[in-house]
């Protein structure tokens, strides 16, 4: 069996455990679903954060990136951890997190660790899961308009409810580790 193959099988595990409810809910998009994903109980975890760091530098080890970035706060604990890990494997990637109102003092500014970039590098997007793509897409334009490029952008949950698509259609190239079948198989 593949090292990624393992490593994902931990991690769904894991979220399965932690993270996923079935039931009635209402998503942030508003729209209803039969199930919750609340990932940070996941990346949150010792291991799961330590999976989610691995499983992300596995994904993103053929781009040419100079670091990785997501909305505070659901993206902060897999910006960590994927930056860790790819200190530990020799491919330092360093972390952006967007905000989602600007700085209200000092430089005002609506993303942090910049002084670890120069204009046009290359980075990911991280996000925990994806129905609509709001979340991700207001990052991606946040990141773009201080300069930088957007390589990919890697999920841990794909919905499958249309933010692929339409992340795709906005012209980012979209990677996930799960989509909600794959999750649920490898979970068991």
């Amino acid at each position: 069996m593949s090292e990624l193959l393992e490593l994902k099988k931990r991690l769904a595990k894991i979220l399965i455990k932690k993270s996923y409810k079935e039931g009635d809910f209402t998503l942030s998009s508003g729209q209803k679903s039969n199930y919750y994903f609340d990932c940070r109980q996941s990346s949150l975890n010792a291991e799961g954060s330590w999976l989610i760091g691995k499983i992300f530098n596995i994904l993103l080890k053929d781009y040419s990136i100079k670091g990785v970035g997501g909305m505070t706060m659901g993206a902060d604990p897999l910006v960590s951890a994927t930056t860790v890990i790819s200190h530990e494997m020799n491919k330092a990637l360093d972390g952006l997190l967007v905000r989602k109102e600007a700085k209200g003092h000092g430089t005002k500014q609506f993303v942090e660790g910049l002084v670890n970039f120069s204009e046009g590098d290359q980075v990911a997007m991280l996000e925990d899961v994806i129905t609509t793509g709001g979340s991700v897409l207001k990052a991606c334009k946040r990141i773009e308009d201080v300069g930088l490029k957007i390589a990919v952008i890697a999920i841990i949950l794909d919905r499958e409810q249309g933010g692929r698509e339409i992340l795709e259609k906005e012209g980012y190239k979209v990677i996930s580790i799960f989509t909600r079948n794959e999750l649920v198989e490898l979970g068991k």
